[in-house]
């Protein structure tokens, strides 16, 4: 079976992340082309912000306030979807969370709620995807990788690592879409506000971090 997406303007999209960065540019610009949106984030008063923009623009969207770290809230996105739209053509796993510092400045929290976020809600987020479209006859799961899914930069090794994760993550998942499920592993350049820094990110890491980035990532 084939992945069978409908032109964008007959699509519904799930896109987590949808505040800021690369997940508002991809509400915006699906929004722009006819396309409904399911909106989800933990911010909830930049959601709904971004809704009523993309509400007085014409736009058909649906909110979902949602931490992809946890399993019911994901499923709820997927829920919110079916509710509001009937079901969705294409989920984006675009919810990310970054650390800066060297792996002995970052607590071994933020290690683990990188991963929480970046890589095990990519995957609840797939599966969940992937279980829906196969049902649905077809359609596209899009999880964003980057320039650091195949690099690393010292002082953003769990965020490297979380990236490296779903990059193998997703080979994996394209062989299973063989027999009927779109999936790719988008490598955008950075965005700003795309990843949140986790509650310990101190600004001068930041800065580091940003000064020593090879330019482009």
């Amino acid at each position: 079976m084939r992945a069978n997406l409908r032109p964008l303007v007959q699509q519904t999209l799930v896109i987590t992340g949808a505040s800021s960065g690369i997940g508002l540019a991809t509400a915006q610009e699906a929004v722009r082309r006819g396309a409904a949106v399911v909106l989800a984030a933990r911010n909830e008063d930049a959601l709904n912000q971004v809704a009523r923009e993309l509400q007085a623009q014409g736009g058909r969207v649906a909110v979902c306030v949602a931490d992809v770290a946890q399993d019911a809230d994901v499923e709820r996105i997927a829920e919110t979807a079916l509710q509001e739209f009937g079901g969705f053509d294409t989920w984006v796993n675009d919810a990310a969370a970054a650390t800066f510092g060297t792996l002995e400045e970052t607590p071994m929290a933020d290690h683990r709620r990188a991963f929480d976020v970046n890589y095990f809600g990519l995957v609840k987020g797939s599966l969940v995807a992937a279980r829906h479209l196969r049902e649905r006859g077809g359609g596209a799961i899009i999880n964003l990788g980057s320039v650091l899914s195949d690099r690393a930069v010292i002082d953003q090794g769990p965020y490297c690592a979380t990236k490296h994760a779903i990059k193998a993550f997703t080979d994996v998942l394209l062989d299973g879409a063989r027999a009927g499920r779109g999936a790719h592993c988008g490598d955008p350049d950075q965005a700003r506000q795309h990843a949140h820094p986790l509650p310990r990110a101190r600004p001068q890491l930041r800065r580091s971090a940003h000064a020593r980035a090879p330019r482009g990532l």
